[in-house]
């Protein structure tokens, strides 16, 4: 079969570099270019409604009841949404506004409520390795965010190792297998289909600290078709390494895809419920994203959010920075 029959549209792996050498990152402006883009959906969505409701009128009631209505379309979640609103009444009620007063007003709120979760996944050298395993539903971006993060450590000097810990999906591993080639990381993978998961991760600790890794990078199935079995999985998995580091994982990364929208905090939900996710990583805020669910997601669970990635390249996963979204997703400078 042909390599491109493996992937499906959403996991196919960008096109290999020219060179080994990692891209150069791109200035910060290029980033927050395609950030705003990435979030364009949402941005459009509130400033139309807001436009409309807003022309020089009193913040009342009326205007109020308008605005929570536009902020729950736009997937913030009911939750921040009545906060949003509360604080609105509380310190602009009754008095004239404008389109532009409401969009920076709005977009002070949205940054106070994703503050406190911006923290960056902190690689602690100490660990030797540091365990990340990564955990999603299959089609969120697992594996090629894997990639991204192993690309940037490998960058930056560090010693990388893939596990391809979704034993039943051939195109995961082929996909890490590719990428290790790529960035130069050690690749993990089960000697045939469908093998033992728990006894992968097991193997691939046991190599990382016998080679001197400083990061592995494990990778998991997502089947929630069947919850039960993939959560005895997961925990198997937790199990097995700790018999090689009673401290690992030290890191549980959840990937969840931005353009489902609300369908990510029942995701976040049942992965909270089977393993004790550590931090979150939003992909594909493309055009077609759903923006406004990562501010549910904040207020919702208040786990840290390290990451969000806008496109294929390496340096399109970045750190997560609370004031850069909210100005973006209201459509501001």
């Amino acid at each position: 079969m042909a390599l491109r029959d493996w992937f499906g549209k959403r996991e196919a792996p960008p096109e290999k570099p020219k060179t080994e050498t990692p891209a150069p990152a791109e200035a910060p402006q290029g980033f927050l270019a395609k950030l705003k883009a990435g979030l364009s959906r949402s941005t459009r969505a509130l400033t139309e409604n807001i436009s409309a409701v807003f022309t020089k009128r009193k913040l009342d009631d009326a205007a109020l009841e308008e605005l929570e209505e536009t902020l729950i379309a736009a997937d913030l979640g009911v939750a921040a949404t009545q906060r949003i609103i509360a604080q609105f009444r509380k310190t602009r009620f009754g008095r004239e506004v404008t389109a532009e007063e409401i969009k920076e007003a709005l977009a002070e709120e949205i940054a106070a409520i994703l503050e406190p979760v911006a923290q960056p996944m902190v690689i602690d050298p100490a660990r030797g390795p540091h365990v990340v395993l990564v955990v999603g539903v299959n089609g969120v971006g697992k594996t090629t965010t894997i990639a991204k993060l192993g690309q940037q450590y490998g960058a930056e000097g560090r010693k990388v190792m893939f596990a391809a810990g979704d034993t039943f999906r051939a195109a995961a591993v082929e996909q890490l297998q590719i990428w290790g080639e790529r960035t130069g990381a050690v690749v993990v993978a089960a000697e045939k289909h469908g093998g033992d998961a728990a006894g992968l991760a097991f193997d691939a600790l046991t190599r990382a600290r016998a080679e001197g890794i400083d990061v592995l990078l494990i990778d998991t199935a997502g089947r929630l078709h069947n919850k039960a079995a993939l959560m005895d999985e997961l925990r198997k998995v937790v199990r097995v390494i700790r018999r090689v580091d009673e401290t690992a994982p030290h890191s549980v990364l959840l990937v969840l895809d931005a353009t489902t929208g609300q369908n990510a905090i029942q995701q976040a939900r049942v992965f909270r419920d089977m393993v004790d996710v550590t931090g979150i990583a939003v992909t594909k805020l493309d055009g077609s994203a759903k923006g406004g669910v990562v501010v549910a997601l904040a207020q919702e669970f208040a786990i840290p959010l390290h990451m969000v990635g806008v496109g294929e390249k390496a340096d399109d996963l970045r750190p997560f920075t609370a004031s850069d979204f909210a100005r973006g997703l209201v459509g501001l400078e």
